[in-house]
């Protein structure tokens, strides 16, 4: 009689009790890009956990492990004592807690019924929950089952065949939406310099990225939800950075459309040198009996700084971030919260580049480094970006505090703060969408960026970037 998948992993549990994977550099890999993506202050749910190597290698606060193998259980709990692993099959799981990352490494393959193991996994999601699936590219099947057959690597029972779009599929059928597909490593043997330079390296470039040895697709929770739930559901904060904008201050308020359950407004004026906060007092007492409107100087320099400063006096549920020069229309707001509250995104990002632009709207050579850049962060963060410095941004409070948390990751690098927050949502696993706005011209002052010099500095950021995000 042949050996069941549950009496395989019983096996090789007993083989491998009270050791690491025998292939760690392969499994190594898997954890560390998986613990790119976790953060201290999350739950974490990892299905089909085996002896718990990966989930003791993810960060935070609150981890739980299920696997149908009690053998491998036991050597997880040997091991990782800190972790709550429970006995589980992962078509059968009972549990009373929802988790904000719910990871399956390498399990698919296995089950019977991958649709029906993605449906149990959704039970334990809330609105905002992530979920991260590995497995293997196909086309490497040769090569595995002719390292078993000369005794490199250990037979394992037959796996389902699987490509990606097959994966995305069924995560789509079992209500998921999938943002994000990443390949990573060409050479899953470990000699030094080597194996960093092909796997760290060359393998995130076109060509050989089809090579790849591991598939890893994010998902989230895709629910119908209709636009009475969302429409008053929550606050938004409006955060407008203002610095030599005087004759744009109460134009903001007279076209601001009312949205959402209530909207604040935040003026932080930055080092004028018109009477743009002379203005922004006036228009505050102006409207006080009509709007929530907020004011507040900078203490810094630069937009970073400004909305920094906004966003640390709001109390919105949502902030947004409307450009003093009405470039971009307060009109359009509506689309940004509809977005964010109907759980299409986590973190809308405007984007000028679709539509016709007004005629001075955006200079010949501001408009060729938007598309260069837009470019660079669709290969850095392997999703479709069309702008990327649109100043409307928009993302909920909660995350922003998890964004300033982990600040450090990357630093204070951006004195805009356009990248600050795109590599920030990256991080934090957030689905970026963008919202196609049309951008109008200047009606009063003139721009505060300088093409060559800011452009210099947006090219160092992407190399930054590159290695804090690309070259991981």
């Amino acid at each position: 009689m042949p050996e069941s998948k549950k009496e395989y992993f019983d096996r090789i549990a007993v083989r491998r009790k009270g050791k690491g994977h025998q292939y760690s550099y392969y499994w190594d890999d898997i954890t560390r890009f998986c613990n790119y993506f976790a953060h201290e202050d999350i739950s974490v749910l990892e299905v089909g956990c085996g002896s718990g190597e990966l989930l003791a290698g993810v960060a935070a606060k609150r981890k739980v492990g299920l696997d149908f193998s009690p053998v491998m259980i036991e050597n997880a709990k040997e091991r990782f004592k800190d972790i709550d692993f429970r006995v589980m099959a992962a078509e059968n799981i009972q549990l009373e807690e929802k988790f904000d990352l719910i990871i399956l490494s390498n399990l698919i393959g296995y089950v019977d019924d991958i649709q029906e193991v993605l449906q149990q996994v959704k039970k334990v999601c809330h609105d905002h929950t992530k979920v991260i699936v590995t497995y293997y590219n196909y086309l490497w099947e040769p090569i595995l089952k002719f390292a078993e057959t000369i005794g490199l690597k250990a037979k394992s029972p037959k796996q389902n065949w699987l490509t990606l779009q097959d994966i995305n599929n069924l995560l789509f059928i079992s209500g998921f939406d999938v943002y994000r597909n990443t390949k990573r490593m060409i050479f899953p043997v470990y000699i030094p310099l080597l194996s960093g330079f092909l796997n760290r390296y060359l393998a995130k470039f076109p060509f050989f990225r089809f090579f790849s040895l591991n598939y890893f697709t994010f998902a989230k929770p895709q629910e119908i939800i209709h636009e009475s739930e969302y429409s008053q559901k929550y606050s938004v904060t409006v955060v407008i950075p203002a610095r030599n904008e005087s004759g744009n201050i109460e134009n903001a308020i007279l076209r601001l459309p009312k949205f959402s359950k209530h909207i604040e407004i935040i003026y932080i004026e930055g080092n004028s040198t018109d009477d743009t906060w002379d203005k922004i007092q006036e228009i505050q007492k102006k409207y006080s009996s009509t709007h929530d409107i907020k004011i507040g100087k900078q203490k810094g320099k630069g937009k970073a700084d400004a909305v920094r400063e906004g966003y640390s006096m709001a109390t919105g549920d949502i902030l947004m971030i409307l450009d003093a020069d009405l470039t971009v229309p307060p009109e359009d707001l509506p689309k940004f919260y509809n977005a964010i509250a109907s759980g299409k995104g986590d973190f809308i990002n405007g984007s000028r580049l679709v539509y016709p632009m007004e005629k001075e709207a955006m200079r010949f050579l501001n408009l060729l480094g938007n598309r260069f850049f837009s470019m660079a962060f669709t290969w850095l963060l392997e999703q479709r970006f069309k702008d990327t410095l649109c100043g409307t941004k928009v993302m909920f409070r909660s995350d922003y505090y998890k964004l300033v948390k982990n600040k450090k990751y990357f630093g204070d690098f951006d004195p805009f703060g356009d990248y600050d927050l795109i590599f920030g949502a990256h991080k934090l696993n957030l689905k970026i969408v963008e919202v196609p706005i049309r951008y109008r011209e200047r009606t009063y002052g003139s721009t505060n960026i300088s093409r060559f010099k800011h452009g210099l500095i947006l090219l160092r950021m992407c190399s930054f970037a590159s290695r804090k995000i690309k070259f991981i």
